[in-house]
Order: structure tokens, then C-alpha cells, then sequence
């Protein structure tokens, strides 16, 4: 059983409640997360954004519950709050649509229903305030069921569904896992410079760690500087060195070309789904001009350091290897533009705190807006000449 404590919320199987003001959605996931999680009222709009929870359930495991607002939110600041609802369904793995037992689907239902079923993401229709209705009342099927949060009728078959659900789509990629054997040595060089935090590792690190380990692994953790004394002592090389990408270019001039090298940027972008597209938009930064916008977008929010990578060192290698004088526009967290047409290319994270569906939503709108797509690892790779390299240990 995958510990709640130890999962990061984007490896978390995500579960969306929609539907319109009043159906109940609020008062549901109270009741399938067994607490007051969100604020109950018969004031029509009282959830004015998503309400996020994490839990337990049992079989599947670590879930979020998030609960948004109202699709029919009703003016300017309730059509954003709307558009806020529906940005969640590029995040979540399953949706819940919560409809009011008594109205049955409303127009606005049936067309989240059509886009649910246009973008094959699973999910389950709730009828709520199933002990307000008459008999009978309808018929539970495999999509379908009656609920009722005041009784807790029904309660116990939606959080059954939705624990299969998950474990019928869900499955468990490997960051590292897949290419090691049980006795395999792994070197992870990881600076501790002024944008590392405080006492700990980043999660991308503890993540490619823990996932060597697991695959019974052998790892060795040891900062640029150490790297060449630390190598000098193994008794044979290690089956892979993988490298913060922000010392891709001292870390290269260090290890021989015989020894496999990639980093933990490119590691997520395989993880992710999205290493091909991330190389081949690498090989579009020698394209840029003078004057183009170039998007670099984080998944996570941080505090900014003089020498962050993603504001500061970034934008200075690429107007290095480019020569040309570049525009950056930056964006974190869950805000990424509907509009992409300004840019000529989108930079982004390893997206270690986004789920794949959400770094794949990202994906696919660079790609129908027709802008190159890469992330931080595949870009310095091709920035220091190495991309090739660092791709091999995939067979790419």
C-alpha cells in the first residue's frame, strides 16, 4: 500500500468534482472524504475555488479530492471562477459529475459529459439527495449512481467505483527503476549551491533515489566538485550518473564519454511522457531570432534566488548560444497560458509537482498552437552539446 505521507500530491491519483451550483458537489466530498472539507450552504456559489484533499482510498491508495465551483456561475467573477472549474480537468485522472437526483442532467451536465467522453478521462455521474426522491428513482449502472450525503446512501459504492477506476487506468512509470538491475551502482551529483534548499533534497532527487533503491539499486550522492575523487575509488563504473542539469557543463568535462550520463530534468521528462517532443524542441533553440518571446514555465511556486535557474540562468544561456537578444516571459504553479501564440518556444520544468495528465494538457496546447515544446534538462543538454549523450541510457 503506497504511503500517504511519503507521496507527492502529482503522483497522487486526482479526482475532480463538477457540476453546476447547488447539485450537491460540496457536501459529497465531505461525505467520500469523511470530514468537513468544504463549506456547505444553500446559497447558491459558495465554492468560489477548488477545494483540494488528501487521503486515503482503499485498495487504490494515495488520492486528492477536489472539489470546484459551479459551471454555471453566473456573472464576470463567476464565469472565472467557471473557467477555473473546468481548468481542473486537465489536472484530475478521474471527474465526478455531481448532479442534483431531482432536475436530473442539465444542458450544461450533458456537455461536460461529451468533453469527459472526448478526452477519454474516466469517470462516474453522481446523483445526489438520493433520500429527497421518490421511488423509484432510477437505476444505478456502471457510470450512474444515486447518492446521498445526509444518509450516506450510496457513499461507500462511489468510493468503491472510483478505487477501481484509478487501479483499472492507473499504472506506475518508472523514473529510473527500469533501466537498473539489483546490484547496479547509480552516482547522483547534486549541487548544494545558493538555490538549493535548506536541509533538504529536491523532489526530483529524493524521487530518482527512492526509485533506484527500490529497483535494489546502489546509490552514491555526492556534490560537482567531489565527483572526480568519488569515481577514482569505484572499483568498476556505475551503471548511470544522473546530474542536476544546472552543471551540465562541468559534470560532462568530468565523467568519460564511456560512462552513461543523463539528468534528473531529463529523467522527469520521461517520466512524464514527454522526453521525445522535449528533445526535438530542443533542436529549435538555434532557430530563435532576434525579438522572439520564449515562455519558461515552472509547475511548482518557490521562493526566487539571485541565481534562480528558471529567471535568471536560464534566459542568460539562451541568449548565449543563441547571440540573439530573446524576450522571456515566466510563468509558475498552475498558471499556463491559453494563448501561446506570442511565443516561439516554451521552456518548462521537469514538472515534478504536475501530474502526467496535466503536463500532457500543457503539451498538446504548444503542439495544436504549433510552438516547440522542450523542458530545463533537454535544453542545457543541447546548450552544452551533450543531448545526444544524455538520451542513449534510453535507447533514443
Amino acid at each position: 500500500m503506497a504511503d500517504l505521507q511519503q507521496t507527492p500530491s502529482a503522483n497522487r491519483t486526482r479526482i475532480g468534482f463538477f457540476g453546476l451550483r447547488n447539485a450537491g458537489k460540496s457536501s459529497l466530498v465531505n461525505a467520500v472524504a469523511g470530514q468537513a472539507l468544504s463549506i456547505v450552504s444553500d446559497v447558491k456559489g459558495t465554492t468560489t475555488d477548488p477545494v483540494k484533499k488528501s487521503m486515503e482510498l482503499l485498495p487504490l491508495g494515495p488520492v486528492l479530492l477536489v472539489d470546484t465551483p459551479g459551471l454555471d456561475d453566473e456573472g464576470e467573477l463567476g464565469a472565472m471562477r467557471a473557467a477555473r472549474a473546468l481548468q481542473e480537468l486537465e489536472r484530475c485522472d478521474i471527474a465526478v459529475l455531481v448532479a442534483d437526483g431531482a432536475e436530473g442532467l442539465r444542458e450544461q451536465d450533458r456537455e461536460l459529459l461529451t468533453r469527459l467522453r472526448t478526452e477519454n478521462l474516466p469517470y462516474l455521474v453522481a446523483c445526489t439527495k438520493a433520500d429527497l426522491l421518490p421511488e423509484p428513482r432510477g437505476v444505478s449502472d456502471g457510470a450512474t449512481l444515486f447518492v446521498s450525503a445526509a444518509t450516506g446512501e450510496g457513499i461507500p459504492e462511489l468510493k468503491a467505483r472510483l478505487a477501481a477506476l484509478g487501479q483499472s487506468t492507473g499504472h506506475e512509470p518508472k523514473i529510473i527503476g527500469d533501466l537498473l538491475s539489483p546490484g547496479d551502482l547509480v552516482v547522483l551529483v547534486t549541487p548544494m549551491d545558493g538555490s538549493a534548499p535548506k536541509g533538504r533534497l529536491i523532489l526530483p532527487q529524493v524521487q530518482t533515489m527512492r526509485d533506484a533503491l527500490d529497483a535494489r539499486a546502489a546509490c552514491l550522492v555526492t556534490q560537482p566538485e567531489q565527483l572526480p575523487a568519488m569515481l577514482s575509488t569505484l572499483q568498476a563504473p556505475p551503471k548511470l550518473i544522473v546530474t542536476d542539469s544546472q552543471v551540465f557543463g562541468t559534470v560532462k568535462e568530468l565523467v568519460p564519454v564511456s560512462v552513461p550520463l543523463t539528468s534528473f530534468s531529463i529523467l522527469m521528462a520521461r517520466y512524464k511522457g514527454v522526453l521525445g517532443v522535449c528533445a526535438a524542441g530542443a533542436h529549435r533553440i538555434a532557430a530563435l531570432q532576434d525579438g522572439d518571446s520564449v515562455l519558461i514555465s515552472e509547475g511548482c511556486t518557490h521562493h526566487r534566488q539571485c541565481q534562480d535557474i528558471g529567471t535568471v540562468k536560464l534566459p542568460g544561456w539562451l541568449r548565449r548560444f543563441t547571440g540573439k537578444e530573446l524576450r522571456f516571459d515566466f510563468t509558475s504553479g498552475g498558471d499556463f497560458p491559453r494563448d501561446l501564440s506570442p511565443y516561439a518556444l516554451v521552456v518548462h520544468c521537469g514538472g515534478c509537482m504536475l501530474g502526467e495528465r496535466e503536463m500532457r494538457a500543457r503539451l498538446r496546447r504548444t503542439r495544436e498552437q504549433g510552438v516547440p515544446f522542450t523542458n530545463y534538462g533537454t535544453a542545457i543538454a543541447h546548450m552544452n552539446g551533450i543531448l545526444d549523450r544524455s538520451l542513449e541510457p534510453f535507447g533514443l
